[in-house]
């Protein structure tokens, strides 16, 4: 098999959702502590000192189920349908001259498309990692077709879109343009590993620094009760957090959010990247 073969759409979203559906067993507990902190307002060592001794070192865990499901729809779209995308838009060619936009436009379009596949593993994963009881997840489920129908695994999904759009825009936007730089200065082929990693961990930093605001929102917007309402859509969401907390309170969880965005995306794209070279295509 060429190393130069392209994989098909289906074949790198099989792929991309294999890479993330791995990483997540990794960041799934940064990811709980960062959504408990979104939702309480306490800071990292308090947050993380209260499920210790609350709940046990298992909670970090909560709702790994609905993660796998996110990572195997959301993210096998987002990740895995970048790269045909992307060259389908005809920003591939894998150099530095290629249009940036319309790398972050492929990004923009997978990561939004994603997010509405994903959306109801969202909501359910949120309100495990949330929920301090013990409650099986079934029941979980069955309490928000009771209290909300259909809709209910749709809360949040209007920031969610937005947040998907910006963070894989951003994501692979950057990772992909990262990798010439890297490769250029330091002599590295695009598919070393060190490329991929040094390109990653330069894209987790950015992606924190563009996604926080949508990020805090969507958590708040997932993370209401399933029998009622507190906010009536995104921008009541916006403008309440604001009011309660500053412009800055946007921002709150930054450091949980780059420690499991980093990670992740290297993990994520790591992976992939193995995966590519594994069954003899081109990586990204």
């Amino acid at each position: 098999m060429s190393e130069h073969k392209k994989p098909s759409l289906l074949q790198s979203m099989a792929l991309g959702g294999s890479a993330a559906a791995f990483a997540v067993n990794f960041t799934h507990p940064i990811e709980t502590v960062k959504t408990r902190m979104q939702v309480s307002g306490l800071g990292i060592g308090q947050t993380v000192g209260d499920i210790m001794k609350g709940e046990g070192i298992s909670a970090f865990w909560k709702g790994i189920p609905f993660g796998y499901g996110r990572e195997l729809s959301y993210t096998s779209i987002k990740l895995g349908a970048y790269a045909p995308v992307r060259d389908m838009l005809g920003a591939g060619g894998g150099d530095k001259e290629s249009p940036f936009h319309l790398k972050f436009l492929a990004g923009a379009i997978t990561g939004g498309v994603g997010s509405v596949v994903g959306n109801p593993f969202d909501v359910m994963k949120t309100l495990a990692q949330t929920s301090k009881g013990s409650a099986p997840l079934g029941t979980l489920v069955g309490n928000m077709y009771r209290d909300q129908g259909i809709g209910g695994f749709y809360r949040g999904v209007q920031v969610n879109i937005m947040r998907a759009c910006v963070l894989n825009a951003t994501k692979m936007g950057c990772y992909d343009i990262s990798k010439g730089y890297v490769s250029d200065s330091t002599g590295w082929s695009r598919k070393d590993p060190r490329t991929v990693f040094c390109s990653s961990f330069i894209a987790g930093f950015f992606m924190t620094c563009t996604v926080a605001p949508w990020d805090m929102l969507r958590t708040k917007l997932m993370n209401q009760p399933t029998d009622k309402k507190i906010y009536s859509g995104f921008t009541d969401c916006a403008v309440k957090t604001v009011q309660e907390g500053g412009v800055l309170s946007l921002w709150r969880g930054f450091l949980p959010i780059w420690a499991r965005f980093a990670p992740q995306a290297t993990l994520q794209l790591l992976t992939i990247e193995a995966l590519y070279s594994a069954f003899g295509f081109k990586g990204i």
